[in-house]
């Protein structure tokens, strides 16, 4: 038996008779889209191809130039906005008449870094494989491929998932209803961002200064992967993200650990002590009163996880995992803040090592908070307790006089932060997106990931709802990232009946 999203166990009102009509422009767009496969896959393979990373600001602005042409070629009123320091805003604007409310999609054009030498192929020259590395693919040549082509095959490349394939999936979507003279339902609003994936630092200045022109009554956000089922889904929320570099001290230079061995505290074993203080083997956080301002999770939200299909078994498959941590499931386990350790350096290892004691240890933690926790307060608790266990804490290199006085030395570098969001799954506006969506989409009250979303609740307390469309086994923020077409074709549908679809009073 299919399992189906029942909106009356989840305690939502639906009118189910719009995923019928949604169904009706998906099917055109399914026909549209058969027609004209090759045209919206070499439209994702350039934009690919645009090397869009922090690193290279001139990829950066050729992508948003490329972007306003795009929307301007389609007829929507379409600029760049600028701040100092930062990437273009790439912002656009459609009209419909009669239209009653206005939805602003939004995306990003950055990219993660890239290790070049960490990739099969170049990172910015796309290339279409017949799967997913180490299935026994084979690259496929799509420029001279007969369409309809397999949905399986993967185009490689950074950012082809995280964003550009949302970019490509609203353009090809819009293009569709174009084509088939079928109008949008609403007002469309268009965001795309150039530093998302550097913690969107200037998007709340954005925000603020651009109150009129940005505005709408819901945000669709296209980022993220779906499901693991590989369902499409909405997530109604991200984690919060809270980074920090934390270093511990030893002696003044690296000591023969045969001389000094067993006298001299070694900093890569303290750096060992300072994690295991922090968190437990399933993740559990032992910071007192860490968790205490966290916003439980409503009986809506809890009935919509309890109907998504279970995923645990064929995921630690994929990743070779003999256990998982907690007992809760996977979906579950991301409802609550968690403590990741993003690396441990001490000292050299392998062929480099050396019979010393390394003169410091380095730890990289992030935090991921959810609703009502905040950057501020829990830097304090981690600093409080960190105190407690006899830590004394420096904001720079330390001096002589603090190495003398001082038995457990550690800097801590804290970055900015933000905080979680959950949006209300019961609102009208919700409701419409779900129904929009269809009946057997996967409902996430709070993507596990973090997404700055709520600088959009706090400058326009408008509901902000994700709609990934990615495969959930993208590579997105490492080697060898890469698309799945039947990703690209779904979502392109579903950005169809958000456009042509929504509805609500």
């Amino acid at each position: 038996m299919r399992r189906t999203v029942s909106w009356v166990a989840v305690g939502l009102s639906i009118v189910l008779s719009t995923p019928v009509l949604a169904a009706s422009v998906r099917g055109k767009v399914r026909r549209y889209r058969a027609a004209h496969e090759s045209a919206i896959v070499s439209q994702l393979a350039e934009l690919t191809s645009l090397r869009s990373v922090a690193a290279n600001p001139s990829g950066l602005s050729a992508t948003a130039d490329r972007l306003e042409a795009l929307l301007r070629e389609r007829g929507f009123e379409a600029a760049q906005l600028h701040a100092e320091g930062a990437p273009p805003l790439v912002v656009g604007t459609l009209r419909t008449p009669g239209a009653r409310r206005t939805v602003a999609f939004y995306a990003h054009y950055d990219g993660q870094p890239v290790s070049p030498s960490q990739w099969r192929s170049d990172p910015f020259t796309p290339v279409m494989r017949s799967g997913p590395l180490g299935s026994g693919e084979h690259e496929v040549d799509w420029r001279v491929a007969k369409p309809p082509f397999d949905p399986q095959w993967r185009l490689f490349g950074r950012a082809a998932a995280d964003d550009k394939a949302s970019i490509v999936a609203f353009l090809a979507a819009f293009d569709a209803l174009r084509a088939l003279r079928t109008e949008p339902t609403v007002n469309l609003k268009v965001v795309w961002e150039g530093e998302e994936e550097a913690g969107s630092p200037h998007l709340p200045i954005f925000l603020r200064q651009n109150r009129d022109l940005l505005g709408a009554d819901l945000w669709l956000i296209g980022d993220g992967p779906v499901h693991a089922s590989r369902r499409q889904m909405l997530y109604f929320g991200a984690r919060g993200l809270l980074g920090l570099e934390a270093t511990v001290y030893g002696p003044l230079r690296p000591a023969h650990d045969g001389h000094y061995g067993n006298w001299i505290p070694n900093p890569a074993i303290m750096a060992a002590e300072l994690v295991a203080s922090l968190r437990d083997s399933e993740g559990r956080i032992l910071v007192p009163g860490f968790s205490e301002d966290v916003r439980p999770l409503t009986e809506v939200e809890t009935r919509a996880i309890a109907t998504l299909p279970p995923v645990e078994d064929g995921l630690r498959r994929q990743f070779a995992l003999g256990r998982s941590e907690g007992s809760e499931g996977l979906t579950m386990s991301t409802m609550r803040p968690a403590l990741n350790v993003r690396g441990i350096s001490a000292g050299k290892i392998g062929a480099e090592a050396t019979n010393s004691i390394p003169s410091e240890a380095m730890v990289s933690i992030d935090f991921r908070l959810v609703p009502d926790q905040t950057p501020e307060k829990v830097r304090t608790k981690v600093e409080s307790f960190l105190r407690t266990r006899g830590w004394t804490l420096v904001k720079d290199a330390p001096s002589l006089d603090e190495r003398l006085s001082s038995a457990r030395l550690l800097r801590l570098r804290w970055d900015d932060g933000y905080r979680g969001l959950r949006t209300d799954m019961s609102s009208p506006p919700a409701r419409a997106v779900m129904a929009a969506a269809g009946e057997r989409v996967a409902v996430l009250p709070m993507m596990g990931a973090s997404v700055p979303i709520y600088m959009i609740d706090e400058v326009f307390h408008a509901p902000v709802v994700g709609l990934p469309i990615v495969n959930h086994d993208d590579n997105q923020h490492a080697a060898d990232e890469n698309l799945r077409l039947e990703n690209l074709w779904e979502g392109m549908e579903t950005y169809a009946a958000m456009m042509a679809e929504l509805t609500w009073e």
